[in-house]
């Protein structure tokens, strides 16, 4: 197929991802984060209409340490538009997922043409841990989708330096500073940046006076784009500049964030002060769509060819990539710092993989050429592979983003088991449905005088994502002793919390991902909670 061709392909997938967003945004459960995100933006509102000087943004909880770029933008929408909050926040998160693809896709074209940029966008959004969580992993996808365009400036840039255009300085600012207006770990594009600049230094001069002009030349033209992106992340992280060392602060949280946590890891539960430094190379592993991973062997078996005519002095933009894939990687053996949830604090680094990866499969489908039949068979296996991920995918949904391959166990059952499953308790929008059919089935058969009022619920998550879902009849209550129903996910088995009748569960491809229990026949012990078993 032509170049014109799989550009028609790479357009008629952004129609069918904005079509899949716009029909599915409201479909998805509000994650365990949400509630305190939003409050910290709807503070960070009132900092402003302030005058500065409320400033109880920056006392609420831990949020201080993180920018309000989305949360900002969440709570102005909340006062505009016709919307459930929850379904604003999560069509806006998608729509920051989309425009990451948008990045890849662009980022890939420049780098390797419209088949390379094709295979990079089905790849990632054949990865539940980006499309799937693009509706509620807030923080983490709109985070990913900044430093993505962040990647896709610093690439167009490094075909430039030492001259900097104006423009591409001031966009690239742009993409930096609302990436730190998220996180602190927007400094990792910073970073990027000076081993880029630093490589062409090195590469691409020879005299000691020359590394000077480059290096004079390069940081000048930076300029700009470091005032654009202070400025930004000023705006949407006061914080930050509120105190001579705020930002350390914030970074050394990044880094080593201390509360006591457990992770499940392969079956076993695991501190996460004392996780492997291999724990992101496994979850890569197995959350990644088989497809994706032979896209990154590609890649490496392509390299291991063509080292010997690869000239890195001519290829500075496609280091500029490769950077950006290397070191989180080191950063995350060297450093050790406490994660949980997979993948999802890296998140940021999918989008580089899914470059690498589409080029990978390009590649081998274009040194393929010659061997026909091998082509053929190549060809065959990709879309095989591809097809049933997006066939597991579509049976998850609208859980998408707990995908495992099939290096995570025999069957989606064990893998839910031995790996962390529906930690944002997403699936709980299912069990406040359960329950009030439930309920409704209940008071359509018993005679009036047995019916009570109101019922309490003991939710194991968040309190608000039962109770956003509940009717009048029910209630969260915090003491779980007295609570007449249980809901709960089933990750780090929660759901063994509380004893009762199985009322319901919540279910996809063989394995539970949350219940549902009647507590109202129990009494004496049996009522009272116990500690979730650790095996």
């Amino acid at each position: 197929m032509t170049e014109s061709t799989f550009k028609k392909l790479s357009y008629a997938l952004f129609g069918a991802l904005a079509i899949f967003i716009l029909l599915t945004f409201k479909q998805y459960g509000i994650s365990n984060d949400e509630n305190v995100q939003h409050v910290y933006g709807q503070l960070l509102l009132k900092f402003y209409e302030s005058g500065f000087t409320d400033q109880s943004a920056f006392t609420y909880k831990n949020l201080y340490l993180y920018g309000g770029f989305f949360d900002l933008i969440a709570a102005s929408l909340e006062r505009i538009l016709p919307m459930w909050v929850w379904d604003i926040r999560h069509l806006l998160s998608a729509t920051f997922g989309f425009l990451g693809i948008v990045a890849v896709y662009k980022i890939t074209k420049e780098l390797a043409g419209e088949r390379s940029a094709f295979f990079a966008i089905l790849l990632l959004s054949l990865t539940g841990a980006w499309s799937g969580a693009m509706f509620t992993h807030t923080k983490d996808i709109s985070f990913g989708a900044c430093m993505a365009w962040a990647m896709y400036y610093t690439l167009l840039i490094a075909k430039h330096l030492p001259r900097v255009p104006l423009n591409l300085s001031v966009k690239l600012g742009i993409a930096i500073g609302c990436a730190l207006g998220l996180r602190i770990g927007g400094a990792f594009a910073v970073i990027y940046l000076f081993i880029l600049v630093f490589l062409g230094v090195l590469l691409q001069t020879n005299t000691f006076k020359q590394k000077l002009e480059y290096g004079f030349k390069s940081a000048t033209g930076l300029i700009p784009a470091g005032i654009t992106a202070f400025c930004l992340m000023i705006l949407f992280w006061p914080w930050a500049i509120m105190g001579a060392d705020n930002i350390l602060i914030a970074a050394k949280s990044f880094s080593h964030f201390a509360f006591n946590m457990d992770t499940l890891v392969n079956g076993k539960f695991v501190s996460i002060g004392e996780i492997s430094r291999t724990y992101l190379f496994q979850y890569l592993s197995i959350r990644l769509p088989e497809i994706f991973l032979i896209g990154i062997a590609c890649i490496f078996l392509w390299v291991i060819v063509r080292v010997k005519q690869f000239n890195p002095a001519n290829h500075l933009a496609a280091l500029s990539v490769a950077i950006t894939v290397l070191f989180p990687l080191v950063f995350v053996l060297y450093d050790r710092p406490a994660l949980y949830n997979g993948v999802r604090h890296f998140t940021f680094i999918i989008p580089p993989l899914a470059i690498i990866a589409g080029i990978g499969l390009s590649q081998a489908w274009k040194a393929l050429a010659q061997y026909k039949k091998s082509q053929f068979a190549f060809g065959v296996i990709a879309a095989i592979l591809a097809v049933n991920t997006a066939t597991t995918l579509y049976q998850l949904r609208p859980y998408e983003y707990i995908y495992y391959n099939h290096f995570a166990g025999s069957n989606f059952k064990e893998a839910e088991h031995k790996w962390e499953s529906d930690y944002w308790s997403s699936s709980l929008i299912e069990t406040t449905q359960i329950l009030e059919d439930y309920l409704d089935k209940e008071e359509a058969q018993a005679p009036i005088k047995d019916l009570k009022d109101h019922y309490l619920v003991a939710v194991c998550a968040e309190a608000f994502q039962g109770d956003a879902y509940f009717d009048k009849r029910l209630s969260v209550t915090e003491d779980w002793g007295v609570a007449d129903f249980f809901i709960s996910g089933t990750n780090m088995n929660c759901d063994k919390v509380l004893q009762g009748k199985m009322v319901g569960t919540v279910e996809r491809l063989g394995a539970t991902l949350a219940v549902v229990k009647d507590r109202r026949q129990l009494v004496g012990e049996d009522r009272r909670p116990r500690a979730a078993p650790r095996d």
